[in-house]
């Protein structure tokens, strides 16, 4: 039976959690059950929901809870992809870029100009293939039928204006640069929020705190990491898109992590930035750092690309050679380098690279991160179990489709074509209905159609309109939404995903105080 979408329906508080895993875990037989909450596992139960199923989704943490957060908020064209010859890839990004900015989110993705300043250290002929790069992206865009309205055309700087759009660049010796466009999200978190909460309307039951300890082809047995009580949820299908811990729960899937560290600087250290930079990195014909703002008060540096060995952990630290690599090559282009001691925060991920070097005959070849294929990959396990690695963010729903797909095939349950390339997510809405809400541009960017449910309350509690921090824009209103309405169950729910205000770690322990008081008036208002 199909679930029609309604606003109400997508609310994710304590209480429905309590009630839903009551629900799940009494003995019934559910279609899909679905392991991780990151913008693949959302996306799978998304899917699931929207062609009828019934769905239950669970992760041992909080949505968006390990890769998905740490990405560099860009939702990629696939020029990358290009120039390494994985056409199908660069192709396939395009498309499901243009699917996120002109369909289904474009509340939260847009377009983010980027300026690649050719100073003294790109030659002219780096100067002439990234020109050719950036050419050969406007045409995966129009491959993919992006309007232009979306997505400009790249075109040539002159220095004068390379040093308007990018201030802060060394003016000795710039004789120009590259401006060029791609998709941007607000927030990964964020769109990880939407996914689950529409998931949510269609009729999926979204569970955070909930552990798989074990899983097989007819379901899993868990654990309510909020209480400790243990039971099972039976499937017909089960889809593992735990990312980087896939091969804890299921035997034969090797993952290969890599780093991404991204640095976390205050807006004000590099002044106004109407575009982010592509800053090439020394040696290399197709890495750039990218120096990234973000609106809030911030500024993202980065990223890393670094093979990890060893155990995997829940939040993975950040090394000081990472963060002396950036500043050295950020460094290279800025008029004035930043210091170690002007970094307020810093952040890495983990990358979900499916390592193929034993089917390849390559087994223990040293082969670099950054060279591993960004495809995606769909494995069934021996018993049945459905499990999806490999991809990125820009990538989720295609991911999504597919793992959805080969689980139904392979347990021959019944199932409709796939409808999330056509499917708002919630807050989604036309650009020109976005620009004419009653609302802050700001709060639109995140929240969409609800940023006036946002606006909303702080008019009727005009002491929520204040922002939490002096020096970031979100509000004690923002706080209660995301506890009445986006599933937060805690301290790091509210500032390490529902906000971003947890990346940096003096900012984080300022406003602590205030989340507990948001999540106990919250408790109060549910007894």
């Amino acid at each position: 039976m199909s679930h029609t979408r309604t606003d109400a329906g997508s609310s994710l508080d304590a209480s429905r959690r309590a009630r839903e895993l009551t629900e799940a875990a009494d003995g019934r037989v559910v279609d899909v059950l679905v392991v991780g909450l990151g913008a693949t596992g959302a996306g799978v139960a998304l899917d699931a929901a929207a062609r009828g199923l019934d769905v239950v989704a669970v992760d041992a943490h909080d949505m968006a809870f390990g890769t998905s957060r740490w990405s560099s908020k860009l939702i990629h064209g696939g020029l990358r992809y290009l120039a390494s010859a994985q056409f199908d890839v660069a192709h396939e990004s395009a498309v499901e870029r243009g699917v996120l900015m002109t369909r289904t989110a474009p509340h939260l993705v847009s377009a983010q100009p980027f300026v690649l300043p050719l100073t003294p250290l790109v030659s002219r002929a780096q100067g002439s293939l990234a020109w050719a790069g950036l050419r050969a992206g406007d045409v995966l865009r129009l491959a993919a039928r992006t309007p232009r309205q979306f997505l400009p055309a790249p075109r040539r700087l002159t220095a004068t204006e390379a040093r308007h759009l990018a201030p802060s660049v060394r003016p000795a010796g710039l004789r120009g640069g590259l401006l060029s466009w791609d998709g941007k999200v607000t927030d990964d978190a964020r769109l990880v929020t939407a996914l689950a909460r529409t998931a949510a309307a269609h009729g999926a039951r979204v569970l955070t705190r909930v552990r798989a300890l074990e899983l097989t082809g007819t379901g899993a047995r868990i654990r309510d990491e909020l209480t400790g009580e243990e039971g099972e949820i039976r499937a017909r299908a089960v889809i593992n898109a735990s990312g980087v811990w896939a091969g804890d729960l299921v035997e034969g899937i090797r993952i290969r992590p890599s780093r991404g560290t991204h640095l976390v600087l205050r807006s004000e250290r590099l002044g106004a930035l109407p575009a982010g930079l592509h800053i090439p990195i020394p040696g290399e014909t197709n890495r750039f750092v990218l120096v990234l703002p973000q609106g809030d008060g911030r500024v993202y540096v980065g990223l890393t690309d670094e093979p990890v060995e060893g155990d995997i952990p829940d939040v993975p630290e950040v090394p000081e050679t990472d963060i002396g690599f950036l500043l050295d090559v950020l460094g290279s282009a800025l008029d004035t380098p930043v210091t170690r001691d002007e970094v307020v925060g810093a952040f890495a991920g983990l990358r979900p690279l499916l390592d193929t070097s034993a089917q390849d005959g390559r087994d223990g070849e040293a082969a670099r991160t950054s060279d591993i294929s960004r495809r995606h990959a769909v494995l069934t396990s021996p018993d049945g179990v459905t499990t999806i690695v490999g991809g990125k963010l820009t990538t989720y729903r295609r991911m999504a489709q597919d793992a959805v797909d080969a689980a139904t095939a392979a347990r021959g349950l019944p199932a409709a074509p796939s409808r999330t390339a056509a499917l708002p997510l919630v807050g989604a809405a036309s650009p020109a209905r976005l620009r004419a809400l009653p609302a802050p541009p700001r709060l639109i960017r995140r929240y969409g159609t609800e940023a006036e449910a946002v606006q909303a309350l702080m008019t009727r509690e005009p002491a929520l309109s204040e922002p939490v921090l002096p020096s970031h824009p979100v509000t004690r209103a923002e706080l209660v939404w995301a506890a009445r309405h986006e599933g937060a169950l805690d301290e790091s729910d509210l500032l390490d995903r529902r906000t971003r205000i947890g990346l940096v770690p003096g900012d984080r322990a300022e406003v602590l105080g205030v989340a507990r008081e948001v999540l106990a008036e919250a408790a109060a208002v549910r007894s």
